[in-house]
C-alpha cells in the first residue's frame, strides 16, 4: 500500500475536526457481533444513512489519538463516504485487538498481541497482518508498549512464535499468557500431517500467503521505524525466518512423483469431514498432483482458506517472492549474510518460476487475437485455472503488491480478463458488478475485489462507479461486509469482518493522496 507522505499527514493531522461518534445503549459494551448488525444513530445525511458503527471511547479495544484526528481530516464531501470512511478505518483497533500484554517467560519484555479477525475468536497470520498494515501511514517509532508500534512489534513476535510452533498452519488460539477463552472448535478433528499442538492451533490449512504475510509484516515495521534492535533483540524473529525458509523450501522441492516414476509421500496432508468440496484435499489429503522443476511453492489451500484445484498459487507466490526479498533486507541489516543471500535467491526462484509456468498465452477479448495473462493456479504439467478470487492476495492485487507495475501488459490483460465475465467468479448485478469466491458462491461479490479495483485503477470513471457500488452495498449498516449478492444488498455474509473494513480505510487513505479531487465530490 502506498501511505501518505508524512508531510502531508502532518498537515491534515492539525487540521482535525471533531468527530460524531455514536454511544452503546448501557454501561456495559454490546458485543460487536451483535452490535454491527442493527442501525444506531446518528444516521448519515446522506441517502444511505449509514448507522454509526463505531463502539463507544470506553469500549474501544485500542485507542490511538493520532487516527481519531486523521478521521476528521480528510477533505471528503460526501456524508455517506466521509461516514463509511470514519466506521472503517478504525474498525480493527476499535474492536479487535483482543489483548496486548508481554511474555511470560523469566527476564523477557517481548511484547505480545492477539488479534482478531472479528466474528470469529481466532487469529490469522494473513489477516492480522493485513489488518495492522492498513494503519501503515500512522506508524512511527515508539518504544511505548502501548503505542501502534508496540502492536506491530506485539503481532510480529506472536506470529514468529506461531511460525516456530506450526510452520504449517494459518490460524491461532491466543497465547496462553492472555487468559482469553477460546472455545470454537475450529480445526480439531481435522487430520493433519505434520503434526502440531492443537492446543495454540484453531486450523492447520498450509497457505503459503500465511508465512508471506510473516515477512511482509515485519519488512513493513522496519520500513517505517528502522527498529533494527527490535529484530535482534529476542532472537525468535531469526529463527522463525530460519522455519519459513525451510518450510518454503520443502513445499517448492516437494513433488508428486520421483525421478523413477514412484509416488512420493507428500510434505503436508489434510484431510476433514465436510459436505464441501473445498474444505479438504484431493487424493487422501495429499492435493492434486504437482510436477518438479517450477521453482515455485506448493499451497494447499487459497487465501480464502479454500482448497487450490492446482497447487501452485500464483498470486500466493507473487506474495512470497516479494515478501522474501523484503525481509531479507532485515536479515542482511541484522548481520544474518548467509540468511539474507537464500531469501533474495528464493525470491528470485519463485519470481522465475511464475513468469516461466504462471504466464500463459489465452484468446483475447475480440475472441480472436491472442494474449498473455497471469494465470490463477498451475500444476507444472499444463493445467491451468484462469480467472482470480477476490481475497488477498489475488492476482489484481499485484502491483498493490508490489509484484508487478500497474501499467506491465501482462498484467493489464489479466486485468481486463478478470474484472470481465470471462472470470468464472465476475459477477454482474444492480446493487454491484465484481468479483466473488468459491468460498461464497457464484454471484456473491466481495467489496473487498472494488477496494483492490480502485487501488489499481487510474481512471476517474472506474474509480467512482466502484465508489458508489460500495456505498449502495452495506445494508445502510456502515460496514463493508464479506460478500454482497449482486442484486440484493440485504443479503451478505459476515456482518464484522475487520480486515475488509480496514482496507476499505486504507483505500480512501490511498485515494487522498492519488486523486484528492474524487473526496471532493458528491456520490448522491
Amino acid at each position: 500500500m502506498r501511505p501518505l507522505a508524512t508531510a502531508q499527514l502532518l498537515i491534515l493531522l492539525s487540521q482535525a475536526t471533531p468527530l460524531v461518534t455514536s454511544q452503546d445503549s448501557s454501561s456495559s459494551c454490546l458485543d460487536y457481533s451483535t452490535r454491527s448488525r442493527t442501525r444506531h444513530p446518528p444516521f448519515s445525511p446522506g441517502r444511505h444513512a449509514l448507522s454509526s458503527a463505531r463502539p463507544s471511547p470506553s469500549c474501544r479495544t485500542f485507542n490511538l489519538s493520532s487516527l481519531e484526528s486523521l478521521l476528521g481530516t480528510l477533505p471528503i464531501a460526501d456524508p455517506d463516504l466521509l461516514r463509511l470512511w470514519q466506521n472503517t478505518y478504525p474498525n480493527t483497533l476499535d474492536t479487535a485487538i483482543k489483548w496486548h500484554g508481554h511474555s511470560n517467560s523469566p527476564d523477557s519484555e517481548e511484547e505480545l498481541t492477539f488479534i482478531i479477525t472479528g466474528d470469529i475468536n481466532a487469529m490469522w497470520l494473513r489477516d492480522s497482518a493485513r489488518q495492522l498494515q492498513s494503519y501503515l501511514p500512522l506508524l512511527t517509532p515508539s518504544p511505548s508498549s502501548d503505542s501502534l508500534a508496540g502492536l506491530f512489534r506485539g503481532t510480529v513476535n506472536t506470529q514468529a512464535r506461531n511460525v516456530l510452533s506450526a510452520g504449517y498452519c494459518n490460524s491461532f488460539r491466543p497465547p496462553p499468557e492472555s487468559g482469553v477463552i477460546s472455545d470454537e472448535e475450529g480445526g480439531d478433528r481435522d487430520v493433519v500431517r505434520p503434526e502440531y499442538d492443537r492446543a495454540g492451533v484453531f486450523e492447520c490449512k498450509w497457505e503459503v500467503d500465511s508465512l508471506a504475510s510473516f515477512l511482509e509484516l515485519s519488512r513493513d515495521y522496519y520500513f517505517s521505524t528502522h527498529d533494527i534492535e527490535f529484530f535482534g533483540r529476542q532472537g525468535n524473529w531469526t529463527a522463525a525466518v530460519r522455519r519459513v525458509v525451510e518450510v518454503g523450501r520443502g513445499m517448492q522441492r516437494g513433488t508428486t512423483y520421483g525421478a523413477d516414476g514412484r509416488v512420493l509421500e507428500s510434505g503436508y496432508s489434510f484431510a476433514r469431514m465436510t459436505t464441501r468440496s473445498t474444505e479438504t484435499l484431493a487424493n487422501d489429503g495429499a492435493g492434486s498432483p504437482v510436477a518438479s522443476g517450477t521453482g515455485l511453492v506448493r499451497s494447499a489451500f487459497r487465501p480464502s482458506d479454500d482448497a487450490t484445484t492446482y497447487q501452485f498459487l500464483v498470486p500466493g507466490n507473487m506474495m512470497f517472492s516479494v515478501a522474501l526479498a523484503g525481509a531479507a533486507v532485515i536479515a542482511e541489516d541484522l548481520g544474518e549474510q548467509e540468511l539474507a543471500g537464500e531469501m533474495r535467491a528464493f525470491s528470485r526462484e519463485v519470481r522465475e518460476g511464475i513468469e516461466k509456468f504462471g504466464v500463459v498465452e489465452v484468446v483475447g477479448e475480440d475472441g480472436v487475437s491472442k494474449e498473455k495473462v497471469y494465470a490463477y493456479e498451475v500444476d507444472g504439467f499444463g493445467g491451468v485455472v484462469l480467472g482470480d478470487d477476490a481475497n488477498l492476495p489475488s492476482l489484481l492485487s499485484a502491483p498493490v503488491m508490489g509484484y508487478v507495475a500497474g501499467s506491465d501488459p501482462v498484467y493489464q490483460a489479466t486485468r481486463r480478463r478478470i474484472l470481465s465475465r470471462r472470470n468464472p467468479y465476475y459477477a454482474d448485478g444492480e446493487v454491484v458488478r465484481g468479483v466473488g469466491s468459491p468460498h461464497t458462491g457464484p454471484g456473491m461479490i466481495w467489496p473487498m475485489s472494488l477496494v483492490m479495483q480502485i487501488m489499481t485503477s487510474e481512471d476517474d470513471e472506474e474509480i467512482r462507479g466502484a465508489l458508489k457500488q460500495i456505498l449502495g452495498s452495506t445494508d445502510g449498516l456502515g460496514l463493508i461486509h464479506e460478500s454482497i449478492d449482486g442484486w440484493n444488498s440485504t443479503k451478505w455474509t459476515r456482518e464484522w469482518f475487520s480486515w475488509a473494513n480496514g482496507l476499505f480505510g486504507a483505500m480512501i487513505v490511498d485515494l487522498a493522496k492519488r486523486k484528492e479531487g474524487l473526496l471532493r465530490e458528491s456520490f448522491q
